[in-house]
């Protein structure tokens, strides 16, 4: 189970890093759950860590349901050099919504290097704002050539996953994608106190940010501190945590 922490410069990519975050998640929390970063900044931070092991994520934003937008922003982040894209498919509706999103996603990412690992995200709390049911998305997400299938909160107003799935849920959509040979990522306020439930059942990565920040404001700065503090707490759940996601396998 990696961490993946969600960051919005340079500065808290360094803090992240200290604090011995699996994967740098580079986002724009004013811009919602998946907000897009602007493509010098991901540059900035792509370069400084490039070939030092630590894997950089880059939202692509919430997205409304135009895949030739989506398709034209994904080739573009992908010419940034991150290991990983993620898309949430906010607009979406629907597995055919998902799915036509997803591959024009994929076919563009693809375009530019074969070896990006691509994460079509969903949303735990689908049901208040009408968004894709998570087995939809994951029938999405697989038909699409999708490598990883994630599920964040899309409205943050203190709930969390828990309160949108119940863990028999979460489980039913983790077995449904790791039977589809996915990967799975989980996100959406988590905090500490989640951490023991959700490592039973065995998702591939965990996703956070506001638990890390000052007052858990996600829009605040991280700290360092409550970086080391949750991935302390990550280990003591999972110590066996020796594997890093490479070119679309868990290599140990």
């Amino acid at each position: 189970m990696k961490i993946l922490i969600s960051i919005v410069s340079l500065e808290e990519a360094r803090i992240a890093v200290e604090g011995k975050a699996d994967i740098l998640d580079i986002k724009n929390p004013h811009e919602g759950s998946l907000g897009a970063q602007f493509p010098w900044v991901l540059k900035e931070i792509v370069n400084e860590f490039k070939g030092s092991g630590i894997l950089c994520s880059a939202a692509l934003g919430d997205l409304s349901y135009k895949p030739g937008t989506a398709a034209l922003a994904a080739f573009g982040t992908a010419t940034c050099g991150v290991e990983y894209i993620k898309a949430g498919m906010l607009g979406a509706t629907n597995y055919d919504e998902a799915f036509n999103m997803m591959k024009s996603i994929v076919r563009a990412i693809r375009m530019v290097n074969k070896n990006t690992i691509v994460v079509a995200a969903g949303y735990a709390d689908y049901m208040r704002f009408g968004g894709v049911p998570y087995k939809d998305l994951v029938n999405a997400a697989k038909d699409s050539g999708s490598d990883v299938v994630m599920v964040d909160t899309a409205i943050k107003d203190g709930k969390n996953i828990l309160d949108a799935m119940n863990l028999d849920q979460i489980k039913e959509f983790i077995d449904l994608s790791h039977d589809s040979g996915m990967y799975v990522a989980l996100a959406g306020s988590i905090k500490k106190e989640h951490l023991e439930d959700l490592a039973r059942l065995n998702p591939d990565i965990i996703g956070i940010r506001g638990e890390v920040c000052d007052n858990e404001d996600r829009k605040s700065g991280i700290s360092l501190e409550k970086v080391k503090e949750f991935m302390a707490c990550a280990r003591a759940v999972n110590p066996h945590n020796s594997s890093k996601i490479i070119r679309h396998e868990f290599v140990v």
